[in-house]
């Protein structure tokens, strides 16, 4: 056991780990590691489950937006409980939620019980799940390391996630050619112990604001809305994730046919696209890590927009897979410089006492409208094309980013930004 504090704590003399050096958050971090290759393997075999039971795009997109709308309208809600509830308790049962909503997708596919409609009612349930778990798993990382250290821990945090995102689709692969798609689900309910093993093991204070407890649910909220309208920063900050959401992330929707169509690249290229964007999406994340703290927040949040905008418009265009790919990597990198900073810079001027409420609405922005900008694109592409549908979605954030950066100039905020 000394022998891993030892190497974890080596581990954590890099300036892009430095939060490993906090007990808490190593074991969140490993906890999270394996939890999240998790995660990815059982989302590549529910989509193919759904493939296999319908044939059809229609149930595909379906089971999308039943787990994506639930963070539109209940992520709130979770970060009013987030306020008022230790968010440790919060997080340990929602896993522990999630991990039971594995096993029964497991249990359901053995049996031959499972059907497209208890698909899409388990992965609502999930949806409802995960909109509790956003705002309190967010805002319970400034109780693991603090606000010094919490753009590097939350920098940390996606390079996490994109590292499952390039390992989980990849073993799920292996294991549904070599097993079968139950055994995802079952895999992704065991790492789940990893996190809640983690969680059970810390040695938190519970942080409460007891004077919310008297306070109704809506009215909690309102409050969190009144706040964020009186912070101009606040406000720029999630107006242009919202943007880069339904405008910018929704591109991804489209790169299959993208691969297939304009670069005739076929599975496999689709397939090095993806990784390519995760690689780039690695190395941004780890780059803000190492040195997110000697940088101003605003150079990270307008220049991921700008490399990402270069990167997607040159992409739109190319009729090259290997500039694709280089361009790939660009729009990995600008994403993930922009929302992870985004993310750590509406935390750090928060309060304490309304941090899960802010980061409920944050996960509104970010991943609630998503379902509404992969639509918005795909009639865009239906109508004028893959091509013109993508550059224009990068136009949007440009010149989104643009006007906000000549606003917050003018208005000469803080230092910091």
């Amino acid at each position: 056991m000394n022998s891993i504090k030892n190497i974890n704590q080596k581990i954590a003399r890099f300036p892009a780990f430095r939060s490993l050096q906090f007990r808490n958050y190593r074991l969140f971090f490993f906890g999270q590691l394996i939890s999240l290759v998790g995660t990815w393997m059982q989302n590549i075999g529910q989509a193919w489950l759904v493939y296999e039971l319908t044939h059809s795009a229609v149930w595909l997109g379906a089971i999308g937006f039943l787990t994506s709308v639930p963070v539109l309208l209940f992520s709130m809600f979770g970060g009013t409980v987030a306020d008022k509830i230790p968010k440790k308790k919060i997080i340990v049962a929602t896993q522990t939620a999630s991990m039971i909503q594995a096993f029964i997708l497991a249990a359901l596919y053995w049996t031959h019980f499972i059907t497209p409609e208890i698909v899409g009612f388990l992965a609502l349930t999930l949806g409802i799940i995960n909109a509790f778990d956003m705002p309190s798993r967010q805002s319970f990382v400034v109780e693991m390391v603090g606000k010094e250290y919490l753009g590097n821990a939350v920098a940390l945090n996606s390079a996490v996630f994109n590292s499952a995102r390039m390992f989980g689709p990849a073993i799920g692969g292996l294991v549904i050619g070599a097993f079968g798609v139950g055994w995802c689900f079952f895999l992704n309910g065991l790492t789940f112990i990893a996190v809640i093993i983690g969680l059970l093991l810390m040695n938190v204070a519970e942080q409460r604001n007891l004077e919310q407890r008297t306070t109704s649910v809506f009215q909690s909220i309102r409050e969190a809305v009144r706040y964020v309208r009186a912070e101009p920063v606040m406000m720029a900050v999630l107006f242009l994730v919202s943007i880069l959401t339904i405008f910018g992330w929704s591109y991804s929707v489209l790169l299959p046919i993208f691969a297939d169509v304009v670069l005739k690249i076929g599975a496999i290229g689709y397939g090095n696209l993806l990784s390519a964007n995760g690689i780039g999406a690695l190395i941004s994340a780890l780059t803000v890590a190492s040195v997110g703290h000697k940088v101003a927040p605003r150079k990270f949040i307008y220049g991921g927009i700008s490399l990402f905008v270069c990167s997607i418009l040159i992409f739109a265009f190319s009729s090259s897979p290997s500039l694709s790919i280089i361009c790939m990597i660009g729009i990995g990198m600008g994403l993930i410089a922009f929302f992870a900073t985004a993310n750590a810079s509406l935390q750090n001027r928060v309060p304490d006492n309304l941090r899960g409420r802010v980061m409920g609405l944050y996960a509104v922005v970010f991943q609630g409208f998503f379902p509404f900008g992969s639509l918005g694109i795909g009639l865009a592409a239906d109508w004028v094309g893959v091509r013109i549908a993508i550059a224009g979605g990068a136009c949007v954030c440009g010149v989104a980013g643009a006007s906000v950066y000549t606003l917050m100039k003018r208005r000469r905020e803080n230092k910091k930004w």
